[in-house]
């Protein structure tokens, strides 16, 4: 298979899964997908969280797969349900403190999707679900959470990096750790093997 055949870009700005991809040894580039998310989620309210994921990460990938005909793309997505309820990222740090107190001591579910894009059409997709428990953790402790984590937390939709101090927060987490961190690992390694992307 051809050099550009071979070519992977990670249609997402997240550390977190940059920092998946590395660790395991994939070799990629990075663009950012400039999908206008608000607006798809406006477009498909009422969709199932985890099927708002799948229609977030395949947008992301034939978005940058558009400019990008030759190249793998892989977009990635991740919602957060909690009791029926999808929440979406705090935009500052009192919205993350609210959040933060609307969860505790309850469980919800995370839903990461990914999707492969190639010659601007998806070639596969999925999603898996993680569920988690926070523990009724003290205010003193939220406190000093959010003081020692800062602005960073925003960047995640539970407010929170499992990666981290985030860790804490939790009395039990039932699935997958990549798919905590935002992308289902596993299956999209299968993805890429079966593209030729990486090796079998």
């Amino acid at each position: 298979m051809g050099e550009r055949s071979r070519r992977l870009i990670l249609a997402s700005r997240s550390a977190a899964r940059r920092a998946m991809l590395t660790g395991a040894g994939v070799p990629f580039e990075t663009q950012d997908a400039g999908v206008d998310e608000d607006a798809i989620k406006t477009r498909l309210t009422g969709i199932a969280p985890a099927d708002l994921a799948l229609e977030l990460a395949r947008a992301k990938a034939l978005a940058v797969s558009g400019q990008h005909r030759d190249a793998w793309v892989l977009g990635s997505d991740q919602t957060l349900d909690l009791e029926g309820t999808m929440v979406s990222k705090a935009p500052d740090l009192e919205a993350a403190r609210l959040r933060l107190l609307s969860m505790r001591g309850r469980t919800h579910h995370l839903n990461a999707a990914a999707a492969l894009a190639h010659n601007g059409e998806v070639v596969w997709s999925g999603v898996d679900t993680a569920r988690m428990t926070l523990r009724p953790f003290t205010d003193a402790f939220l406190d000093h959470y959010l003081a020692v984590e800062g602005e960073a937390l925003l960047g995640s939709v539970g407010c929170y990096r499992l990666e981290g101090m985030g860790s804490q927060l939790f009395v039990r987490v039932e699935g997958d750790y990549f798919t905590v961190l935002g992308m289902p690992l596993w299956p999209v390694l299968d993805e890429l093997r079966r593209a030729g992307v990486i090796a079998t």
